[in-house]
């Protein structure tokens, strides 16, 4: 037996009936969470395929696509043209620039490890006043964006800026068309993020060992590359990986700190560029040779994905 509402005169069963399909839905959501959780995970895989997996199909699409068919063609190539992987090879050395884009991103890595263990051991398992004020303070740097540090950075490595010492002064060196002026910006910018992860492992690994390690006679630094860096390699990993893939991709230093040619250690978002002519833009090699760019990280990236989400997941909880 249904109550009547005083009001409008109509029952529970006349309201649920004139619930809409949303309304219902809703209703049943809060009885059975399983569909929220079902639902949020459906939005979330066609966000990915829409965002992700679409633009490399659509790459794939103009690759093979023969460029005088692109105008007119779909979501399926007009053609069937593979040579292209190869063509792009012939018309622009394209391997020097993924070459340069290696040597770049390895070299940056090294350094901001290097930098980022040092300091991980200082923030993680040193007491000293400020600490935590200093650890904001380089977190904060990682969000300035790049554009406000091009001006002076430009000056110093294109040798327009002059420093007094004294009664003599020195101009900077002329190091445009150098690894340098990509790798310093490089490691600088991503620097704060490994510092973030390295001292929230070290701060993890337990005293006893590294007094053990000075007991023995080693010192704070042959501890740290002895005993604690060995113990937090998960954190080491994610570290490195991240910091070469986002080395790999950097657009905005990588573009304005080389004229562009693979002997001036351009890397590879030059190379794709160097393809458009005067009179044209052949959209296929462009489309391939991001294709080509792209396949490294991304075999890193499934290689290493594991290590990843272990690293950043382990590094969250404190035992």
């Amino acid at each position: 037996m249904s109550s009547e509402n005083p009001t409008t005169g109509m029952g529970r069963d006349d309201a649920e009936l004139k619930r809409g399909p949303l309304g219902r839905w809703v209703t049943s959501a809060i009885g059975n969470p399983d569909k929220v959780y079902s639902a949020m995970f459906y939005v979330a895989t066609v966000f990915f395929l829409v965002t992700t997996l679409f633009p490399f199909y659509w790459l794939l699409v103009l690759a093979l696509t023969p460029n005088n068919l692109i105008a007119n063609m779909g979501l399926v190539p007009k053609g069937f043209n593979p040579i292209v992987f190869v063509e792009m090879f012939q018309r622009v050395p394209f391997h020097w620039y993924m070459f340069n884009s290696f040597v770049l991103g390895i070299t940056t890595t090294i350094i901001v490890l290097l930098l980022a263990s040092l300091a991980g051991y200082v923030f993680g398992r040193l007491r000293f006043p400020g600490k935590g004020l200093l650890m904001l303070g380089i977190l904060a740097i990682s969000y300035f964006p790049p554009a406000a540090f091009l001006i002076p950075l430009f000056e110093l490595f294109t040798g327009n800026t002059a420093i007094g010492l004294g009664p003599v002064t020195i101009s900077s060196p002329d190091l445009f068309n150098t690894p340098a002026p990509m790798v310093f910006p490089f490691s600088a910018l991503f620097l704060p993020l490994s510092v973030f992860i390295l001292t929230t492992f070290y701060g993890q690994i337990p005293d006893g060992l590294e007094d053990a390690a000075r007991v023995e006679g080693t010192t704070r630094l042959g501890a740290l590359f002895r005993v604690i860096v060995p113990l937090s390699a998960p954190g080491v990993a994610t570290a490195g990986v991240l910091t070469f893939i986002a080395v790999y991709n950097e657009f905005f230093f990588s573009f304005l700190m080389n004229n562009g040619e693979a002997a001036s250690w351009a890397p590879i978002v030059a190379g794709i560029l160097k393809y458009q002519g005067q009179f044209d833009t052949p959209y296929n090699l462009m489309a391939a040779a991001s294709i080509v760019g792209v396949l490294p990280v991304a075999i890193l990236v499934i290689i290493a994905q594991e290590r990843i989400v272990s690293g950043l997941t382990a590094g969250a909880l404190k035992e």
